[in-house]
């Protein structure tokens, strides 16, 4: 495999191809149960619309899409976000490639991305935005680095393209084009670029590509900016001293954790030589350095003066995808690397490859035993098939209570039309206004649930709407202990 893996680079391609479709096919294997970006992505595939909710929408675009292809299916759900990252860790080794004069030291640098657990393992447990990020970090970087060393037209073009796409991704990622404009313009060997009129083309596409939905963002700020500014925000610090405080402290945990084990595991191949490693360097390295560091300063300033006080770590992963390059790098410029890093490093590579497919696996078999039940252990397609059976007539319109159960819903009756309370623009239209309609909701699996707000202000908005039966459904857990039940409550109206 080493002597395939360093002669030709189909060779990585193929290792990494047949990795995702490993991932794909447990995915396929394990329950349907729709995990909570799943089952969003599946509830926002009836549409298309510009803008969906505080996550800017070209994941959910390109799901669409696939949807309108595939069906609304789990397939379609993991194969999309297999070929995304597919196509990343492929960009990311054309990158090395184009950089590297050694062809084990890119190699090392692509299949080093699966030492991140947010890039190997989160991906594949339940993101879709954060995954987009990555695609878009990963072109970002390749028609970057392409422009910067054969200046041309088509790479200024596909810089902006990547921006843009980033930009629509998640919002975050302009924290990466705009530290990497600061390190471009540090590094005399590239800051001419910055001066070429093709980069006003660079800057036309990305706008060309952000606009449609600038303008939705424009109209819905506030329902696009709620749930990110709550998150990154503490209404319970009262000082601007503890706030700080707390705010670095999760950057700091939030860049240990992107960057930690990276490094850590890079020492295998390249222990030896780290004091040799960190005095060298070159233009690119120097680039790849500061884009990175300058991301982890603007989130400090966003700390200290725009009250930010909690950072997740898969929001920063993706601004260190550049790390194994840019250790690689240091590395060529040494002089001293093992003549056998390769052979040291695939071992790890392919332990990890193992890993993340099998912790995919046990987190579902083992839950109720050893570790706490997981969204795919919820048994919402036997639940869901008994409501609807229960039916005397099946019905024109679903309600639920959440995204995930409109998710799972469409996926065990991709026929009906779902919407969720409280109501939106995107509340699809009923099959028939004279069929009934049927609520269903939960409380995290506690036995009765009290209808939710939102559901009853939902049903009183609609004229003539009354309530014709109401029941409750108890089902064991996937794979669960005997006893464990997880309960839903359904009701049905009509007119």
């Amino acid at each position: 495999m080493i002597a395939a893996l360093r002669q030709r680079s189909s060779s990585l391609l193929l290792l990494l191809g047949a990795y995702f479709l490993l991932n794909m096919l447990v995915r396929l294997s394990l329950p349907a149960s729709l995990e909570l970006d799943e089952g969003q992505q599946l509830y926002y595939a009836q549409f298309l619309s510009l803008g969906y909710d505080s996550q800017p929408p070209f994941y959910n675009w390109i799901q669409y899409g696939v949807v309108e292809l595939l069906g609304p299916s789990l397939l379609s759900l993991t194969l999309l976000k297999n070929l995304m990252l597919f196509t990343s860790y492929a960009l990311m080794a054309a990158t090395g490639f184009t950089l590297l004069k050694s062809r084990d030291l890119a190699v090392i640098a692509t299949l080093a991305i699966l030492t991140m657990p947010q890039v190997s393992f989160e991906a594949q447990r339940d993101l879709t935005h954060t995954v987009a990020l990555i695609f878009s970090t990963a072109l970002f970087f390749f028609a970057l680095i392409r422009t910067l060393k054969q200046p041309s037209l088509g790479f200024y073009a596909l810089t902006g393209l990547a921006i843009g796409i980033g930009t629509i991704s998640k919002y975050n990622f302009v924290l990466i084009p705009l530290a990497t404009l600061i390190a471009l313009s540090l590094e005399p060997a590239f800051r001419r670029r910055l001066f070429d009129w093709r980069l006003l083309v660079t800057l036309a596409i990305a706008v060309a590509v952000v606009l449609p939905h600038g303008l939705w963002f424009l109209d819905h700020m506030e329902e696009a900016t709620r749930n990110t500014i709550g998150k990154m925000t503490d209404e319970k610090l009262k000082t601007l001293t503890g706030q700080i405080a707390v705010g670095l402290r999760s950057l700091t945990a939030a860049t240990l954790a992107s960057a930690a084990l990276t490094v850590l595991l890079l020492l295998i191949p390249f222990g030896k030589g780290v004091r040799q490693t960190l005095k060298s360097g070159n233009e690119w390295s120097r680039l790849l350095g500061r884009s990175m560091a300058f991301v982890v300063v603007m989130l400090a300033l966003m700390v200290i003066f725009g009250g930010v006080s909690f950072i997740k770590d898969r929001w920063l992963a993706p601004s260190f995808l550049m790390l194994p390059l840019y250790i690689a790098l240091k590395v060529e410029a040494s002089g001293h690397w093992p003549e056998k890093a390769l052979n040291r490093f695939l071992p790890v590579a392919l332990v990890i490859m193992v890993l993340v497919p099998l912790a995919l696996t046990l987190r579902v078999f083992l839950a109720g035993t050893y570790i706490e039940y997981q969204k795919q252990s919820v048994p919402y397609a036997r639940a869901i098939t008994a409501m609807l059976k229960s039916m005397p007539e099946r019905p024109g319109f679903v309600l639920t209570s959440d995204q995930q159960l409109a998710g799972n819903v469409r996926l065990s009756a991709p026929d009906l039309p779902v919407g969720v309370a409280p109501g939106s623009a995107m509340m699809p239209q009923p099959l028939s206004p004279d069929r009934p309609v049927m609520l269903i909701w939960r409380d995290k699996g506690r036995p009765e649930p009290e209808l939710p707000q939102p559901m009853r202000d939902w049903v009183n908005s609609q004229p003539g709407l009354s309530q014709q039966s109401v029941g409750q459904i108890s089902l064991p857990y996937l794979y669960g202990k005997q006893g464990d039940l997880y309960h839903f409550s359904y009701a049905v109206y009509g007119r």
